[in-house]
């Protein structure tokens, strides 16, 4: 029987969904998995000070570093990092880079830079020859979210992300999620990657309008989000099984093409919490991903957006 798009299995549709978008899928091996999000640190703070406002005590665990990170994610086949850059060190980029430089083809990073600083895109440009491929938005403490979003600095951030063929990466609250729909409205060539769900379930169960505003992104063809934060969303409790029906939605609106798995360490391996029962939540307890989803969310989405050549 001559096959239709309507007897199309979901694997088929997703196969020629990609060739007709021009972007290969990945292979279906296990393992050489990467983990689209995680911090690290130093406790030598003579060579990398921390930032005006923090302290030594702020910093728990005391130390991050690429080893500690290595100890947990190797066993579990991760072999590439995007790594985040850390608040203690706000613009300060150094040890990230640091860390990319020491260990060539292992990480990709995204940074914090000042969008109200002379010479932004200057700044970006020379962050994004040396491996950065994020730029990460976080409305902090700011008063008026919409003068943050439409300021001056914003746009210049946004726009050279586009330029540059990187992402821009809101860590958002759900109240936010409007406000970046719009940006994704005024500048639809700049790649966005939403953290953590947009922190969806962090206070309680995720509200129904504030899950619609999530899948109201994936209209915006070049903005993804990171299945990521286990440990902070929903009931809080390894085996995380009660965020299956928010990645499902996620994986039925966006596709598996535009979302990322991610641990987001230290915070993940926190007493309670472990880095297995977070991957394994994608990998291995979640009957509805097809083996090909898996093989997107675990690798394929961020290699393409964290690991692609930028243009500089």
């Amino acid at each position: 029987m001559t096959s239709t798009p309507a007897t199309l299995s979901r694997r088929s549709f997703l196969a020629t969904a990609a060739t007709l978008t021009g972007c290969s899928l990945p292979g279906l091996s296990r393992g050489n998995w990467i983990d689209a999000h995680v911090h690290v640190w130093t406790p030598d703070v003579q060579k990398y000070p921390l930032a005006r406002g923090y302290a030594v005590s702020d910093m728990r665990p005391p130390s991050f570093t690429p080893e500690q990170l290595f100890a947990h994610c190797k066993p579990e086949g991760v072999n590439r990092i995007v790594l985040i850059q850390m608040s203690y060190y706000q613009q300060d980029n150094r040890y990230m880079l640091d860390v990319m430089r020491t260990h060539p083809g292992v990480f990709s990073g995204v940074a914090i830079v000042d969008q109200h600083a002379e010479g932004l895109a200057d700044t970006m440009r020379n962050l994004v020859k040396q491996g950065v491929r994020g730029f990460r938005i976080n409305a902090g403490k700011e008063k008026n979210l919409s003068e943050w979003i439409g300021s001056a600095g914003m746009a210049t951030l946004w726009r050279t992300a586009a330029d540059l063929k990187v992402s821009v990466c809101p860590l958002i609250n759900p109240d936010t999620l409007p406000l970046i729909d719009k940006m994704c409205e005024w500048y639809p060539d700049t790649s966005v990657v939403i953290d953590h769900f947009a922190r969806l379930g962090m206070a309680g169960a995720p509200k129904a309008d504030e899950v619609k505003n999530l899948l109201r992104l994936a209209r915006h063809a070049k903005t993804h989000v990171k299945a990521s934060a286990f440990y902070a969303l929903g009931a809080k409790k390894a085996p995380y099984l009660d965020m299956g029906p928010l990645i499902r939605q996620v994986r039925d609106v966006f596709g598996p093409q535009r979302v990322m798995w991610a641990s987001d360490c230290p915070f993940q391996v926190d007493p309670g919490h472990n880095y297995h029962n977070s991957i394994a939540l994608i990998r291995d307890r979640l009957d509805f991903l097809s083996e090909q989803d898996k093989a997107w969310m675990l690798r394929g989405t961020a290699d393409k957006v964290f690991f692609s050549s930028a243009s500089v």
